[in-house]
C-alpha cells in the first residue's frame, strides 16, 4: 500500500504501534513494531493467520511455550573476530535461543490443525542440538565453567582445592596459637583483599611472624598473614592464574566451534524476532478484542461493530461508553457522505475506517464483528484535520488545495479515499461547487472514498450518483444529543440553530440570524433529510418484500422435497412389507417341500414342483423391474412438469409485468409534461416537473426548495 507518513499521522497509526510495543519481550522487537508499515497483501495476510492462531492459543489449553528471551546480535557479531572469545553469559544466552527453537519446532506439528502457518514458518529452520551440546560440555546449569571442560581445568582447579584446603588448616593453627599466647585483638581476625589476616595487638606485633597487611585507624591492631599461610597463598594465586588462562583457552575454542553454526543461529534469532512480533499482535488483539475478518477479493469492505481500537483503550480506561459503527463499500455503494451536526462522530468514523484499514494491511487483528470483511486497496489518502502550515505560510485551505491537488493526480480504482469536511475552508458557495466536482471526478474515477460534509449541495450530487450513498450521524432531536450511530442510506442534519440553543446562545441572537437567510434555505437541510428517510423506508421494504419472495419460494421448494421424501418413504416400506410377507410365503412351501420329501414324495416330483417355483420367482421380479422403472420414469415426469410449470409460470409472470410496465409508460407518457406534480413512489414530497430528458429518461424535479434529478420510471402523478 502506498501512503504516506503525514496520512499515517492523521489516523494516528504510530499511536497504535505505541500500545503494541510494551508486549514485546525484546528492546529490539519493540523497535521493530515501531517501525511496521502495510504490506503487501499475501505478505500480510500471512502475519495475520499468524497472530491469529497464536491468539486461540490464549483460549485454548495448547500453550504455545515461548518464553522471555534475550538476543544474541551483538554474539553474532562477535564471534567471527579471529581468537575472540564470548562470555559465558553469551553462551548462555545462545544455548536458551536453540533450546526455545527445539521446543518449539517440537510442539508445533503436534497441533499442525490449530497452528499451520506458525508450523509452516518453523518446519523450514535446521535444528541443531550440538550447538547445545557443545555449550552444556563447557557449562554447568549455573553458567559457570565445569571442571570437566578440560583435563588441564581439572587439575589446576584440584590445585586450587588443595591450596584453599592448606590456607584454611595453616591459618587456623596460627589463630589457635597466638590466641592462647594472648597476641590477638577480641575481634582475633579479619579479611584483607579476600585473605584472611590476624588481628594482632599492636605491642606484640614483632613476636608474632608472618607479613603485615595493613593497620587499624586508632593503630591498635596490626593486620598480619601467618608465615605458615604466605607460601600457599602464593601457590593458590598461581593456580588461579592459570585458570584464568585455561578457562580463557576453552572460551575461544567454544567460540571457535559455535561461530560455525553463525548461519543456524542468525536465523533462530530472525525467527523468534518474527514470533515475538505476532505474539506482541496477539497481546494487543486480546486487549482490544481483534479479530481476523474475511478477506475478499471482490472490493468489499464490510465493517461490521467496528471500534476504534485507540478510543476503545482509553475509554475502557476511563470507565466510558464506547460506540461500534457499521458500514459498507463495495462497487456497487464506493462512495459514503457522512453529514450531521458537529460532535456526533463523523471525523471518528472515519478514523476509524482508515486505521483499521492500516491495520488489517500491516497484518494487525481488528475490532469488528467476526463476520465482517475486508479486502485490501493499493493507496490511502486522507485529508483530516487542520491542515494549517506555518513553515510554508499556508492557509488551512491552501493547504487542502494542495493535498487535494496530489489525491486527483494519483487517486484510481484502488484507492480509498477519507476526507474530513469536504468542501470546507473557503466561500461556502464557490467551496461547495469545487468540492462538487470534486466528488463527481472521484466518482469517475471509482473510487472508493468516505467523506464528511456539511454542505446541502454535496449531499444532492450523492444522491444522484447511482454507486454513492448518503450517510447520518444520528442525532436526537428531542434532546439534541448525538447518539453517535451512523444510519447509512439518509443524510444528516447539521441542527444548526438548535445545537446553538442548547448551548445558551441568547434566542435573540439565533432569532436575527434567521431572519438573514430565507426561510427555504432555513428549512431545507430538513427536507433533504426527510426525502432520504422516506427513499430508505421504501428501498427497505422493497427489499424486505424481495426477501420474503424468495423466503416463500424457499419453503415450497422445501415442502415439496418434503413430500417426495415421504412419498419415497411410505413406497419404500411398502416394498419391504411385501418382501418379507414373500419371503414368509416362500418359505412355508419350502418348509412343504420337506415334509412332502419326509412323507415318501418322490424326489423328481418335488424338483419339479421347485422349478415351477423358481420359473414363477423369475416372472415376478421381471414384473416388478419394469414396475420400478416405470415409478421412477414417473417420478422423473412429475418433476420435469413441475419445472415446466414453474417456469411457465415465471414467464407468464414476466410477461405480465412487462405488460404492465408497457401499460404503465404508455399511460405515463399522457401526462409526463413539463409543469406536473409529481412524487417518488413511495414518497409524501411532491413536486413539479422542470425539465425531462428523454435520452436519459429522467426528469429534473423542483420541489420549491430545491431541484433534483430522478428516473421518470420513480415518478408518480399527483
Amino acid at each position: 500500500m502506498q501512503i504516506l507518513q503525514d496520512h499515517l499521522n492523521e489516523l494516528e497509526f504510530p499511536k497504535l504501534l505505541e500500545e503494541i510495543t510494551p508486549y514485546a519481550y525484546s528492546p529490539r522487537v519493540a523497535e521493530k513494531i515501531s517501525n511496521i508499515q502495510p504490506l503487501p497483501q499475501k505478505e500480510a495476510e500471512f502475519l495475520l493467520k499468524k497472530t491469529s492462531e497464536y491468539l486461540s492459543s490464549y483460549e485454548s489449553e495448547n500453550f504455545i511455550p515461548f518464553d522471555e528471551y534475550e538476543d544474541i546480535e551483538e554474539p553474532l557479531k562477535l564471534m567471527f573476530i579471529e581468537n575472540f572469545r564470548l562470555e559465558a553469559s553469551a553462551f548462555l544466552r545462545i544455548r536458551k535461543i536453540t533450546e526455545q527453537i527445539g521446543k518449539l519446532q517440537s510442539f508445533f506439528p503436534k497441533f499442525s490443525e490449530n497452528f499451520p502457518n506458525l508450523e509452516e514458518e518453523i518446519k523450514n529452520l535446521e535444528f541443531r542440538k550440538e550447538i547445545i551440546d557443545k555449550i552444556l560440555a563447557v557449562f554447568n546449569r549455573f553458567g559457570e565453567v565445569k571442571n570437566e571442560a578440560s583435563p588441564l581445568l581439572k587439575e589446576i582447579r584440584e590445585s586450587i582445592s588443595i591450596a584453599k584446603k592448606n590456607i584454611q588448616e595453616n591459618f587456623n593453627k596460627s589463630l589457635n596459637h597466638y590466641a592462647q599466647q594472648d597476641f590477638l585483638d577480641e575481634i582475633r581476625e579479619s579479611t584483607i583483599e579476600d585473605q584472611r589476616v590476624l588481628a594482632v595487638k599492636s605491642g606484640f606485633k614483632k613476636r608474632v611472624s608472618g607479613r603485615v597487611l595493613g593497620v587499624s585507624k586508632t593503630g591498635s591492631i596490626t593486620y598480619i598473614q601467618p608465615d605458615s599461610v604466605v607460601r600457599h597463598y602464593h601457590q593458590l594465586r598461581e593456580s588461579e592464574e592459570e585458570q584464568k588462562k585455561e578457562v580463557d583457552r576453552i572460551l575461544r575454542k567454544l567460540t571457535s566451534e559455535i561461530a560455525e553454526f553463525h548461519s543456524q543461529l542468525s536465523d533462530y534469532q530472525e525467527y523468534l524476532y518474527n514470533l515475538d512480533i505476532t505474539r506482541a499482535k496477539a497481546k494487543f488483539a486480546e486487549k482490544i478484542n481483534g479479530v481476523l475478518p474475511k478477506i475478499n477479493t471482490h472490493k468489499t469492505l464490510k465493517l461490521i461493530d467496528a471500534y476504534h481500537p485507540l478510543l476503545w483503550l482509553r475509554n475502557t480506561r476511563e470507565n466510558k461508553a464506547i460506540y461500534p459503527q457499521t458500514l459498507q463499500l463495495s462497487e456497487q455503494n464506493r462512495i459514503i457522505c457522512i453529514s450531521g451536526p458537529n460532535a456526533g462522530g463523523k471525523s471518528i468514523t472515519l478514523k476509524t475506517l482508515g486505521l483499521l484499514q492500516l491495520m488489517i494491511q500491516s497484518g494487525i487483528l481488528v475490532p469488528v464483528h467476526p463476520r465482517s470483511e475486508m479486502f485490501f486497496f493499493d493507496k490511502l489518502m486522507t485529508d483530516i484535520g487542520d491542515n494549517q502550515s506555518i513553515e510554508n505560510h499556508l492557509s488551512t485551505y491552501s493547504s487542502r488545495l494542495k493535498k487535494m491537488s496530489r489525491i486527483v493526480r494519483e487517486t484510481d480504482e484502488n484507492t480509498l479515499l477519507l476526507i474530513d469536511e469536504f468542501g470546507t475552508g473557503s466561500d461556502p458557495e464557490l467551496g461547495g461547487a469545487l468540492a462538487e466536482a470534486f466528488l463527481e471526478f472521484f466518482y469517475e474515477k471509482e473510487s472508493f472514498a468516505v467523506i464528511t460534509t456539511h454542505y446541502t449541495n454535496i449531499k444532492l450530487v450523492v444522491e444522484r450518483l447511482a454507486h454513492a450513498q448518503n450517510a447520518a450521524m444520528l442525532f436526537d432531536e428531542e434532546t439534541l444529543e448525538p447518539m453517535y450511530k451512523l444510519e447509512v442510506g439518509q443524510a444528516g442534519s447539521s441542527f444548526t440553530f438548535e445545537v446553538a440553543e442548547k448551548n445558551n446562545i441568547p434566542r435573540f441572537i439565533i432569532h436575527s440570524a434567521k431572519k438573514k437567510i430565507e426561510r427555504d434555505v432555513v428549512n431545507l437541510d430538513k427536507t433533504i433529510v426527510k426525502l432520504q428517510q422516506e427513499k430508505f423506508e421504501v428501498e427497505k421494504l422493497k427489499s424486505d418484500l424481495t426477501e420474503k419472495r424468495e423466503l416463500t419460494q424457499n419453503k415450497r421448494d422445501n415442502l415439496q422435497k418434503l413430500n417426495e421424501q415421504l412419498q419415497q418413504k411410505l413406497y419404500n416400506f411398502q416394498k419391504l412389507y411385501e418382501e418379507e410377507h414373500r419371503k414368509l410365503q416362500f418359505g412355508t412351501r419350502i418348509q412343504s417341500f420337506i415334509d412332502d420329501y419326509t412323507k415318501g414324495k418322490s424326489r423328481k416330483d418335488i424338483v419339479k414342483d421347485f422349478i415351477k417355483i423358481l420359473e414363477q420367482e423369475k416372472f415376478r421380479k421381471n414384473q416388478n423391474t419394469e414396475k420400478i422403472e416405470a415409478e421412477k420414469l414417473k417420478v422423473v415426469k412429475r418433476k420435469v412438469t413441475q419445472e415446466l410449470k414453474k417456469e411457465s409460470v415465471i414467464q407468464t409472470i414476466t410477461e405480465t409485468q412487462e405488460k404492465i410496465q408497457e401499460r404503465e409508460r404508455k399511460e405515463r407518457a399522457l401526462w409526463l409534461k413539463v409543469g406536473q406534480r409529481v412524487r417518488i413512489i413511495g414518497s409524501t414530497s411532491i413536486g413539479t416537473i422542470e425539465k425531462i430528458d428523454s435520452k436519459t429518461n429522467k426528469a429534473t424535479i423542483n420541489y420549491g426548495l430545491f431541484k433534483t434529478q430522478i428516473s421518470t420510471d420513480e415518478l408518480e402523478r399527483v
